[in-house]
């Protein structure tokens, strides 16, 4: 009976050890299967490292596709800024008035053979001069050509300077750039009647280019002010202020359509085609 209970008794602890033998195994087995994982983790970080990397090229292509649009644009403005100062060299002809204390205080223009260049001119009320580009009349440009050459300018040493000083009424500069020579002559009033002539030319393109610049920003931005515009107009018209009236027709047909300002000036627009092209059929 003693020896049953010892056998049952050794039974008994000889499964609790395989037990805690199976237990001790099974934690073994985790305790490894742990550090697999850790590698698997490992693995898992460089590729979500590589999936990020591709996005930080396609960040990187737009930056480098962006500067190289920006690099043309530097390119394209350095011409175009470029462009003018070509045209300059171009000039041949320049014309300069100034009077500090006139309500159009400066004018100064210039032009090519061809008789393309610019104007710009400097008003009271305004804080910066203005430029604009100019195109003569081929009427204008062989009257000034014809006075260019009278004048011999560039074989001349004629100053131009009347013998009293009239400084009050402003002071005018000829300027001429041709085949490697310049001159330049300064004064305030002339007895020549060809520099005379030459600068009542130039003024009244001054006027003619002025108006233009007025009657577009009135157009644009103070319609209100037109009646008074195409008043003036009529005016430097009919005293002669206008180096080539019948050169205005179009902008003159434009204005007497354009329902942005009112009919008073339309009419009156109307009204200088109508004699400017009566003129026009006439030769004068």
């Amino acid at each position: 009976m003693f020896q049953l209970k010892f056998s049952k008794t050794i039974i008994c602890l000889l499964f609790l050890t395989l037990a805690f033998s199976a237990s001790a195994q099974t934690k073994r087995k985790a305790a490894k299967k742990k550090p697999v994982k850790e590698p698997t983790l490992t693995k898992t970080q460089p590729v979500a490292e590589n999936d990020v990397m591709p996005v930080g090229k396609k960040n990187a292509r737009p930056e480098s596709e962006s500067q190289t649009p920006s690099t043309e644009q530097t390119d394209d403005k350095v011409k175009t800024d470029a462009r003018p100062a070509a045209a300059d060299d171009k000039s041949v002809y320049f014309y300069e008035f100034s009077k500090s204390d006139f309500f159009i205080s400066k004018i100064y223009i210039e032009h090519e053979d061809n008789g393309k260049g610019k104007i710009t001119f400097q008003k009271k009320d305004f804080a910066e001069p203005v430029t604009d580009p100019i195109q003569l009349s081929a009427a204008a440009l062989e009257r000034i050509k014809t006075t260019w050459q009278a004048l011999n300018f560039l074989d001349s040493t004629e100053n131009y300077q009347y013998e009293k000083d009239f400084s009050n009424l402003g002071t005018m500069k000829f300027t001429m750039k041709k085949e490697g020579r310049q001159r330049a002559a300064t004064f305030n009033w002339t007895d020549n009647k060809d520099a005379k002539m030459l600068a009542d030319e130039y003024r009244r393109i001054g006027q003619q280019f002025i108006w233009i610049f007025d009657v577009t920003v009135a157009r644009e931005n103070q319609p209100l002010e037109s009646p008074k515009l195409l008043d003036s107009l009529d005016a430097l018209i009919r005293r002669n202020e206008i180096s080539d009236p019948v050169q205005m027709l179009p902008l003159l047909n434009e204005l007497s359509n354009d329902e942005r300002i009112p009919l008073i000036a339309r009419n009156h627009a109307t009204k200088l085609i109508k004699q400017l092209e009566k003129k026009k059929d006439n030769g004068r």
